[in-house]
């Protein structure tokens, strides 16, 4: 099952590699390189990107280009360098889920076999090569080679044992060449110090090839650099296992080492731990009586350990009798079951073709019943028109299996007019929008002209009114008066008003004021995660005004500079998330006031 929330670059790199050509497949899986050197190293994120390479078998891509002949790659081995690091890296950290046992005993020994058969090739051409710049090169893939598979046995510690027993590790070793030797000799130290009890757990044809191998370089390699390496790597198998180190003592296959290694050369850079190998080898009778007792103790406490084992065993033995018997029933029961379920398969397929053979029996003998009933003459009226019944019954059939047929056709095409029509309700409902905004924000027109007409309609109502409703008589003085005391009543409100509306403003400006220093509170650090100035910004009134301002200013920025579609179903209003780093660009230039300076 595909992983849900995918990463869009794996699905497109999965996508080149599904439908571009088998000799271009190298180059695009070169793209994961990328992916996963840039994101943090132990991250969830790495994770998942592991396991949607894996989930899309583009792991397994990599593995079948690198069991392919190099000079039919392009990019020759630069890619396969690169693609051995990406295998490398997907493989550690990587959890498979449901897939596991596919993992761990299939592509993970496959891998390392691989590695292991990239390095004699480059073995191969290294020796063969001419030039040193050639040689140069083929060393450095070499190293990158071997450094994949060194940290692919660091993240899977089981295919140590695996790489130990190859034989392609056992060529590797046993090249001349300084520069192959000791790189595969240092790959063999850094392998044993992060688990060498598997050294003691492969054969014992390859345990001895390896030391055989590690002596022959120590005592015929003139280099001092393999000589080093092999003295450190056979004094830590030595000091690791007590095993090799009796082996090392008793076997006649290396009677004569002690007295061959106290012969080599003092005063190198490798003499302390040649002493120290000499040290080891030197036949002290105290250290074989402590051998002795250590083996008597190691013999003792194995018959102690052997002898709990059985008794365990022998206590669960009932247990296990009623465990098989439980089993042994279960399936048993499980095998009834499905014999009684054949057979009622078969007694109701049985069934089924009784009851279609009655049926057709019944309709047969109706059919003739109906036949003696009907008249002679309208027999073959009764045909045709039974023959029509049918024809019609085909014919719905026929035409509904059509019209099923069409309408799954045509089905993509009837979910783009769907779509199509919700885009064009959409945007007439935007451009709805746009014109009553049009009408509101319109200036406006003023009254239309009178005609001569209606002015005389009109002044002809006026006076019929006036006429009807005759006013009480006023002297000029007492209108004057009245007059008077509308224009103060007029302008005392006119004043007040303004003095309220000011006071509105006062009181919006400082609920706004108020809001923004609450936003700004809830947005700053704690009192321990503050430093510097930080504490000092919050006295100033200029500050969180300009943020408010800036933040209003950006939101009505995106808001015109959004297109169409993303405006369809929001208002100029709408709260937009402005981020952080835009909001503080030009803030640091501000004037902080309502401080004094020290």
């Amino acid at each position: 099952m595909k992983p849900t929330g995918t990463d869009p670059r794996i699905l497109s790199i999965a996508a080149e590699v599904a439908k571009s050509p088998e000799q271009n497949v190298p180059v695009i899986l070169l793209k994961l390189k990328e992916i996963i050197n840039i994101t943090p190293l132990g991250s969830s994120e790495l994770k998942k990107i592991k396991q949607d390479i894996y989930c899309y078998d583009l792991i397994q891509y990599c593995l079948l280009v690198l069991s392919q002949d190099c000079s039919r790659i392009q990019g020759g081995w630069t890619t396969i360098s690169q693609l051995t690091q990406i295998l490398s890296h997907c493989c550690v950290g990587l959890e498979p889920g449901e897939d596991a046992e596919e993992f761990y005993n299939e592509l993970l020994p496959s891998a390392a076999e691989n590695f292991l058969v990239l390095g004699r090739q480059l073995q191969t051409c290294f020796i063969n090569a001419a030039k040193a710049e050639e040689k140069d090169e083929l060393l450095h893939f070499f190293q990158i080679v071997t450094d994949s598979l060194f940290w692919l046995l660091g993240g899977h510690v089981e295919l140590i044992q695996n790489v130990l027993q190859s034989d392609h590790f056992l060529h590797l070793l046993q090249a001349d060449n300084v520069q192959i030797g000791s790189a595969v000799m240092m790959m063999l130290q850094n392998i044993l110090q992060i688990n060498s009890g598997d050294l003691l757990r492969i054969g014992r044809k390859a345990l001895y090839s390896i030391l055989d191998e590690v002596i022959f370089k120590l005592f015929s390699t003139p280099s001092p650099v393999i000589r080093s390496t092999a003295t450190k790597l056979l004094l830590l198998m030595a000091e690791s296992h007590q095993e090799i180190l009796i082996l090392l003592r008793q076997s006649t296959c290396y009677k004569g080492l002690r007295s061959l290694l106290s012969k080599q050369e003092t005063g190198t850079e490798f003499s302390q731990e040649l002493r120290q190998l000499v040290g080891l080898l030197s036949p002290m009778v105290y250290q074989e009586v402590e051998e002795q007792k250590l083996h008597q103790a190691a013999c003792l406490i194995q018959a102690y350990w052997k002898g709990f084992q059985t008794r365990k065993r022998l206590k669960k033995l009932p247990s296990a009798v009623i465990a098989l018997q439980r089993s042994f029933r279960s399936k048993r029961s499980k095998m009834l079951l499905e014999i009684n379920r054949q057979k009622e398969e078969e007694d109701l397929k049985l069934q089924l073709q009784l009851q279609r053979q009655r049926a057709m029996r019944l309709s047969r003998e109706l059919w003739l019943s109906m036949l003696e009933i009907v008249h002679p003459g309208q027999v073959e009226k009764h045909y045709r028109e039974m023959e029509e019944k049918s024809a019609l019954i085909i014919q719905k059939h026929w035409r509904g299996y059509r019209e099923r047929k069409n309408f799954h056709q045509q089905r993509q095409s009837l979910i783009e007019y769907k779509a199509a029509v919700t885009l064009q309700r959409a945007a007439l409902k935007f451009l709805a929008k746009c014109r009553k905004k049009k009408k509101l924000f319109a200036p406006c027109r003023g009254l239309q002209e009178l005609t001569d007409a209606r002015r005389v309609e009109l002044k002809k109502q006026v006076d019929d009114y006036v006429r009807r409703h005759l006013g009480s008589p006023m002297s000029d003085v007492v209108s004057r008066e009245l007059h008077a005391q509308a224009q103060e009543q007029l302008q005392h409100y006119f004043m007040g008003r303004a003095l309220e509306e000011r006071a509105q403003q006062h009181r919006e400006a400082l609920t706004a004021q108020i809001s923004t220093n609450i936003e700004q509170l809830m947005k700053a650090p704690s009192l321990k995660e503050a430093e510097g100035k930080e504490p000092e910004l919050f006295l100033s009134r200029s500050r969180p005004v300009a943020a408010k301002a800036k933040q209003a200013h950006l939101t009505t920025l995106k808001y015109i500079q959004a297109p169409w579609w993303k405006k369809l179903g929001e208002e100029s209003g709408d709260e937009i998330d402005v981020p952080k780093g835009e909001l503080s660009i030009e803030l640091e230039t501000l004037f902080i006031g309502g401080t004094k300076p020290p």
